[in-house]
């Protein structure tokens, strides 16, 4: 039996509530607004006591895959799937399928800071996702654009190289990524292959040789995603531990978006509260349910990963 204390707090608990929502307009409301801009959270509980519980805001930071298969189109998709408000910052915009990449074009660097800046201002934003960025002068906006989120922890993907094999990244992007991104990122993951690229270590360096020189080119925390090993072992690193994330290896024909589902899906888990460890084993549950249930038999080449299983299989 619930205490009467309790159910008196209870009933208080309702009254505020009630109180908060009919004074949307009060100064409470607008300094909740500014709080969550510059990251001054309440607690979980402290919040629920207000009445001011609201949905994390995410953002991602990408390009657009006009075959809905990677891209932001697999941000917003991840985001959803783990629970929180997704918002986009377009970089570029590619033609594509599942086939290959046809054509790309840049967002000015000034459009993607006033797309940051128009959510950030009015809505708020909880963690930032980082996919294709492509030249020097989009990375310098990205990093101008940062400047309005905060405290936000980011989440960096380094797109270098789509599913079909077109190059995503040039060389004077990927030096300017590693420079002035990567000190910025609370968690980093790349593939193997990119990882490489970014730490400029051999193909005998191990993964978690990897993931500790990217901790020490400025990242809090790396994971090294392995899909491309044999043991399908993502590693993580965090500047204290190494930790093996193991996960099973399904059936090829359905990876396009896989690294931007586990990107996006480990930036949502940090925007509700867990801490990258957690957030890095959350994405990779995900993203291999998402490889598993992927549509195969979409378009004629690598079909698109499913984090909704949307065919019930």
């Amino acid at each position: 039996m619930v205490g009467k204390s309790w159910c008196l707090r209870l009933m208080d608990l309702g009254q505020q509530e009630e109180t908060f929502r009919s004074q949307k307009r009060s100064g409470y409301t607008k300094t909740l607004r500014l709080c969550r801009q510059r990251r001054f959270r309440c607690s979980y509980l402290k919040q629920i006591e207000l009445g001011a519980m609201d949905v994390p805001a995410v953002l991602s930071i990408a390009g657009s895959d006009s075959g809905g298969g990677a891209g932001i189109q697999a941000d917003l998709k991840a985001f959803a799937r783990v629970g929180v408000h997704g918002m986009t910052a377009i970089t570029a915009i590619t033609a594509q399928n599942t086939v290959g990449v046809e054509a790309v074009e840049t967002i000015s660097p000034r459009t993607i800071v006033a797309q940051v800046r128009a959510v950030a201002e009015d809505i708020g934003v909880d963690a930032v996702k980082i996919g294709m960025l492509g030249t020097v002068e989009t990375v310098e906006a990205v990093v101008e654009a940062l400047g309005y989120v905060g405290e936000a922890p980011v989440v960096i993907d380094p797109v270098m190289i789509a599913e079909s094999g077109a190059v995503l990244l040039d060389e004077d992007a990927r030096r300017a990524l590693a420079e002035r991104l990567l000190p910025l990122a609370a968690v980093v993951t790349p593939n193997i292959p990119e990882a490489r690229a970014l730490t400029g270590l051999g193909e005998e360096a191990s993964q978690a040789e990897l993931g500790r020189a990217l901790v020490e080119m400025g990242a809090k925390a790396a994971v090294v995603t392995g899909g491309h090993s044999d043991e399908v072992v993502d590693v993580f690193y965090d500047g204290s531990e190494v930790v093996e994330i193991p996960g099973e290896r399904h059936p090829d024909g359905a990876a396009h978006g896989s690294g931007c589902t586990h990107s996006s899906s480990l930036a949502a888990f940090l925007a509700l509260g867990r801490d990258p460890l957690s957030a890095a084993r959350g994405a990779r549950e995900i993203t291999s349910e998402a490889v598993r249930d992927g549509l195969r038999d979409l378009g004629a080449g690598a079909g698109p990963v499913d984090v909704f299983n949307l065919s019930g299989e």
